[in-house]
Order: structure tokens, then sequence, then C-alpha cells
């Protein structure tokens, strides 16, 4: 009977991913309708602080992009990756990592792309190696932001056992920034360059093609509302909150003799900062809610409540058997989580669904936090599939045609770099867990 609400779990799935939108969310909740009306199983408890935390962080960051806050970090990226052309491969990752790790989302890797995309042409670099490794980036460091969603919802599952946000980041930051900048040395020589890429070299016999792709967009174009500064400023205000108050307890309120949770700390202290950017930046109340910043994050929490209540369901009804056919896999090597955690984040496409829906079973089964720390990083199994929005928005802006999903799918430009980057902040992930925790 497992397998077939298994099934029925994993095409819900499927097909919620391939609806994009919404369509994760709501075929979670046709999933469960299945399961507990169908076969009688309990919903488990609603996944609400993970929720929460992100409409906290998505609340704030809206409100800095619609006082002009997002323009005015896309106006610095892109000064940084002119000044460093023939570094593209290299410094494009480390700013839509940074991007990530401010901002908490990989979303806001979209501002930069075609800025890559443009900057690496003009310098004669094979937009694929940048472009592939600035989304791969973007997506690993979701994993070291202090506010993002799965840092959050990490944070929340292993405080009781002693774990606060310092230890997980003094973990997932050094892995991922490791872990990238090494793949980034292999991806440098992927490919052919571009004078002796033939389909390139056909594209320049086109003159519409060269009138198209001749010009450099001005980046003085980009105007900065009076509001941007300040508002990036009291954004990472709070981010430097959270990550003090997470890795020094003793600053925050007691409660008997234990400290406020981190759940509710980053829910006060970004709604707090969402306040007074609005406050001070009266940026426009519509356009905090139409914002790319705000549909993302609306986004991934209807995900969660779908797919995460649907699969703590599952897991909840089914647990002892579950715990009995992987306890021995891994008592002998609990390293071995990492598969269960990179294969659903394939499926879903959210590193905080994945942490919500797995987490609770390798604390169930007894896998040690420093593990489950180091392990972390296989919840970015995003670039497997690739039908994650920003690499179709890569692809769509390398106009060279290098970055490209290939014949059989799977043989994209995302694969090797991905795995890449996998392979190496898993390695650097468990001896840093191993070293610090």
């Amino acid at each position: 009977m497992f397998y077939i609400q298994f099934a029925i779990v994993l095409i819900c799935i499927l097909i919620g991913a391939r609806i994009g939108g919404i369509g994760l969310g709501v075929m979670g909740g046709l999933g469960l309708a299945v399961l507990a009306f169908g076969f009688n199983l309990q919903p488990a408890g609603l996944p609400i602080d993970v929720m929460f935390m992100i409409m906290a962080v998505v609340s704030a960051a809206a409100a800095m992009q619609a006082a002009g806050g997002l323009d005015y970090m896309i106006k610095i990226a892109t000064n940084i990756l002119r000044k460093n052309p023939k570094h593209i491969t290299f410094m494009a990752p480390a700013v839509t990592w940074l991007f990530t790790f401010l901002a908490g989302t990989g979303h806001v890797a979209y501002s930069v792309l075609p800025v890559i995309a443009e900057v690496s042409r003009h310098s004669g670099v094979r937009p694929e190696r940048p472009l592939s490794m600035a989304v791969i980036a973007s997506q690993f460091a979701i994993v070291a932001s202090p506010i993002a969603a799965a840092v959050v919802a990490v944070v929340n599952f292993l405080e009781p056992q002693g774990i606060h946000l310092g230890d997980v980041l003094m973990v997932t930051i050094p892995s991922t920034i490791l872990g990238i900048a090494l793949a980034c040395v292999f991806v440098n020589k992927m490919g052919k360059e571009l004078k002796d890429d033939p389909n390139y070299q056909r594209l320049l016999q086109d003159p519409e093609y060269v009138k198209a792709n001749s010009a450099q967009s001005n980046i003085a174009e980009i105007e900065l509302k009076p509001t941007a500064k300040l508002s990036v400023g009291l954004f990472l205000f709070g981010a430097l909150l959270v990550v003090l108050m997470g890795a020094m307890p003793s600053l925050r309120p007691m409660f008997g003799d234990k400290p406020m949770g981190m759940a509710h700390t980053i829910e006060i202290v970004m709604l707090t900062v969402g306040a007074l950017i609005i406050l001070t930046c009266k940026p426009n109340g519509n356009a905090i809610t139409q914002g790319s910043v705000f549909h993302a994050g609306m986004r991934a929490v209807i995900a969660i409540f779908g797919i995460a209540w649907l699969g703590d369901t599952l897991m909840q009804a089914h647990m002892p058997e579950i715990k009995e056919s992987v306890k021995a896999l891994v008592e002998t090597a609990p390293w071995t989580f990492a598969f269960a955690l990179f294969l659903l984040s394939v499926l879903v496409n959210s590193q905080g669904a994945t942490v919500a829906t797995l987490f609770p079973l390798g604390i169930a089964l007894g896998i040690p936090a420093p593990i489950l720390i180091g392990v972390f990083v296989a919840v970015n199994g995003y670039f497997f599939i690739p039908n994650y929005g920003p690499i179709i928005a890569s692809i769509d802006f390398d106009t060279t045609g290098t970055t490209k999903i290939g014949k059989f799918i799977f043989n994209h430009s995302f694969m090797i770099p991905g795995l890449l980057s996998m392979v190496f902040s898993l390695a650097f992930g468990l001896l840093f867990a191993n070293l610090f925790l």
C-alpha cells in the first residue's frame, strides 16, 4: 500500500512541477485529498513556522525591491562584471552567490543574467560557462543565506538539539564558496572558445544577427530611486541582526530558561525591517506585491503548504516501516541521506519544501545533526531537470546559442557545473561539519 501512496505523491510532484507557478502547492493538496479521503491517512501537522518565516522575509525583500534596492544591487553587480570581463566565469557566480546570500532567494539572479551573457559575448568568453555557474551559484547560496527559507527551516528543526544559525552557516558558507570556486576551475575549460565554435561563427555570417547584438546596454540607463540605498541598508541590517541573534542566543528575549525561538525571532525582525522600509522609503504599496520577489516568495509558500504537508502525511503514516527500511543504511553511512535530499529537490524544485519534508525523517532516524548540516547542500538538485526559471532565462539570454538543453534533455549546459559543484560542496560540507560541530 505504501508504494501506491508513494507513487501518488510522486505523480503530484511531477505534475505540479510541470504546471509551474502555484501548481506544486495545489497538486500537493490534490494528493492529500486522495490520501486522506481515499486511503484514510490522517493529515500531518502543517509546516506553519516555515511558511510564516518565508512570508516575513519576502515582505521585507519585496519592500526593498519596490523602494529601488534591487536596482541598486544590480548596478553594483554590472560594474563589477564589466571591470573583470576575462574572469567572468569566476566573477559571475561570485556576484549571484552574494546576491542570493543577501536576498535569501535565488531569483535575484534573473537581474544579472543578461549582463553576464552580454559581457561574456563581447569579451570572447563562451557565455555557457559563466551563465551556467552563475545559475548554480544562485541556487547553492540558498543554504548559506541566513534569511533563506531552507536555512530557517533547518535551524527550526535542529534547535532542540542545541544547533543555532551560526553552526549551520559556519559549515554552509565556506563549503559552498569553495565547492563552487573549484567547479569554476573545471567549467572555465568547458566547450569550445567562441572563436572556434562553428555554430556561433555561422551566426556571425548573418548581418541581422550582428546588427541586433552589436550594442551593449548602457549602465547609466538604470535610474535609481532616491530611497534605493537606504532600503538596501535597512534590509542588510535586518539580515545582520538575524545572523547575530542566531549565533548568540543570549541576544534574544528569555522566556523561562530558554531564549525565544529563531522562527519567531526571524519573523519579528524581518517584519519590522519591512515596516521600516515602508515608513522611511515610502514605496508604492501596489509595487510591493507586484514585484518578482513577492511573487516568487508566495509561490514558495504555497509549494511548501501543499507538497510538504502531503509528504509529511505520507511519512507520518508509514514512519515505522520507513525507519526500518532505511535505518541500516543510514546507520552504516549517514551521509547517504544526501541522496534522498537531492532526489526530492529534483522533483519539487524547492529547497525549503525538501527540508520541510525530509529533515523530520532524518531526525527521527537518528542521523546526527552535524551530518544533516554537512549534507544540507544536497537540497540544490534543481539543475538536474532543466525546468528551473533562471535556467530557462539564461538559455534565452545567451544569443550565441552555447547555453542550451541537449537533444536528450539531461545533456544540458548545467549538468556538469551542477554535479561538480554538488560533489565538491558536499565533500567540504561534511569536512567542515566534522571539524566545527
